[in-house]
Parts: structure tokens; sequence; C-alpha cells
């Protein structure tokens, strides 16, 4: 069959990899335009890209690959199916009708659960105990498409949405090696979704990372792994400057939640203490939150390194009773 896939991250190299090993054939990859990175904010180009040269094969780059022009250039490629995995953008049914046999998405959880944009993060958020990745064929609405197949994947305490992603990306080019064939032969019948057990994934905004130190330290604990590696959990520091009080930023990368209060205002900095045997058996000193106590393993300030939460209470003198947030 004639192939084009359309991706940009890395989450959509494992599937992009399974087609090329499949000895169909990949007309072209379609990917996001390079964007600024790093401190230099240089253009970089997505990992699809990168992976498509490397073997050889016809690019595409495009804001908008459902606008007319766009659309012919597929279709004058007579592709036979689109595969899709993290492509970041809307699909028109006008592109959709292109491929001969169809469209098929490699999204990164159980649908019906976690339709949308960042659907890994939402898994860590709700405290669900496993996620997966889900083969569906694309519909015009938002990944409401039948259900082609799908693999499960547990979520330890120890995920962030970084670690959860990698595992799932590598399932989801599995899952869809394992599937298209006999999907194209008519072996495999989709199953429609359950629109009644439907959640939703909404796009993440650097504001959502902010730590609210009223919420349950359970809560906060999930939010620390679901926003590492983008934006990060936040928070500020209020430290005495003269007769004024500044704010300085810090990132929290690695927590754990406590039971029991201390009694102090939430986001109140408390002294050090040994964690479970099941949280690594360290010591980290811990804030205190609406419900519980939030244990802080790794933090940072931006542009410095990475510090344990005994290394950074080293280099602060005073900052047990301070309180974090705003």
């Amino acid at each position: 069959m004639r192939i084009v896939f359309l991706g940009s991250p890395a989450f959509a190299l494992p599937s992009l990899e399974a087609l090329l090993a499949s000895g169909h054939e990949v007309v072209a990859v379609v990917s996001q335009p390079d964007r600024p990175a790093g401190r230099g904010h240089r253009p970089t180009p997505p990992p699809a890209k990168l992976l498509a040269q490397a073997r050889g094969i016809a690019v595409i780059q495009a804001e908008n690959v459902s606008e007319p022009g766009r659309v012919e250039q597929l279709r004058a490629l007579a592709p036979d199916v689109f595969v899709v995995a993290a492509f970041g953008q809307i699909l028109r049914q006008r592109l959709l009708d292109v491929p001969r046999r169809g469209c098929l998405n490699v999204h990164a959880s159980l649908l019906p659960r976690h339709r949308g944009a960042a659907p890994i993060a939402a898994a860590i958020l709700a405290g669900d105990e496993a996620t997966g990745v889900t083969v569906m064929e694309v519909v015009r609405a938002l990944d409401a498409g039948p259900v082609v197949a799908q693999l499960r994947e547990p979520i330890s305490p120890f995920d962030t949405t970084g670690t959860l992603e990698e595992r799932l990306a590598r399932a989801g080019g599995r899952l869809l090696g394992e599937t298209l064939d006999d999907w194209y032969a008519g072996r495999l019948q989709p199953t429609p979704q359950d629109d009644s057990i439907v959640t939703y994934a909404p796009q993440i905004r650097r504001a959502d990372a902010r730590i609210d130190w009223s919420r349950p330290a359970v809560e906060l604990w999930r939010r620390v792994r679901a926003y590492n590696p983008w934006p990060v959990a936040f928070t500020t520091l209020r430290q005495a400057q003269g007769a004024a009080w500044r704010g300085e930023e810090l990132r929290v990368l690695e927590a754990w939640p406590l039971q029991g209060d201390s009694g102090s205002e939430p986001g109140t900095v408390l002294a050090p203490e040994r964690l479970p045997e099941d949280a690594g058996d360290e010591e980290a000193f811990s804030v205190q939150t609406g419900d519980g106590r939030l244990a802080v393993r790794k933090l940072q300030r931006p542009g410095r390194r990475v510090l344990s939460g005994l290394e950074f209470l080293r280099g602060e003198r005073g900052l047990v009773g301070q309180r974090f947030g705003d």
C-alpha cells in the first residue's frame, strides 16, 4: 500500500519506523514546520522530519495541511492510507477523503477516555492506574473514530508524562505494525466508541503548572508528574529583601505526597524528614498543603542545575518556616 504519514514529535517516531519496516511504501511524511527551540531559539526541525530525511523520504511541512493547495498536493501522491501520530492539527473532511482506504490514528490513551491534545498528562492528573494506546479510524469529530485495536500500559507512581510517553510511543508503533495489514484487508472490524463514557484532555497551558498549595498533596503530586517535562510545576519563594519581598520562581521536578498536617498554613516549608521506603527511603523537606504534606525531592531555579530537596535546603538558611506561593 502507498502510505502518507502525518506526525511531528518524538512520539511519532516508533509509528513511522513501524511503517518503514512493514514493506509498504511510505510516499511522504507530513510534519509541522520547524519551530524555534533551545536557548538560541534557532529553527529546529521536528523529529519525524529528520527521520524521513535520513531514510530518503519526501517531507512536506505545513502550517495547515487541510488548506486546498496541500490537499491537492497529497491527492497527487495517490495514497491508499494516511497514518497519523501526534500530528497536532485538525484534519478537515476534504483531507480525510484523499486516501483510498482511509485514515488511521495512533492515540496515547484507551479511547474513549482522554480524547484530545494531552491524554498522557490527563491520565496522570486523573490518578488512573493504567492507560494505553489506541489505533483508530479517523473521522471528522475529535478522536471519535471507531477503535481498531488497543494496548494497555500500567502507570507507575514514579511515572511522569515524559517517561510514560516514551513507553506509549513504543507501544503505539508495535500495535500499528501488528494491526495495519489486517485492518487494510478488512480482517479487523473497528468498534464504535461508547460516547457515554467520553472524557477530554485539553491543551495544557503554562499557567496550569502553577502550584496552588491549598490543594491536597495527592493532587499536587500528580500535577508535578503530569507537567514534567513541560511546562514543569512551579511555585514562588517569597524572600525578605530589605523592607520588601521578592518572589523567586522554583520548578518542582519530583515530589511525594505525605499524610498528616503540621498545623501550618498551606505553602509553609517544613523540616526535612525521611520518606517511606516505597518513595525511595530518602530525606526531603516537605510543604504543608490543603490536605497533607508534599515532600519536595528535586527542584530547580530556572537556568540552574537540578538540586535535591536537602541540597536546596542547605543552601537556603532559614527556609524552614517560610512560605511558598504568591
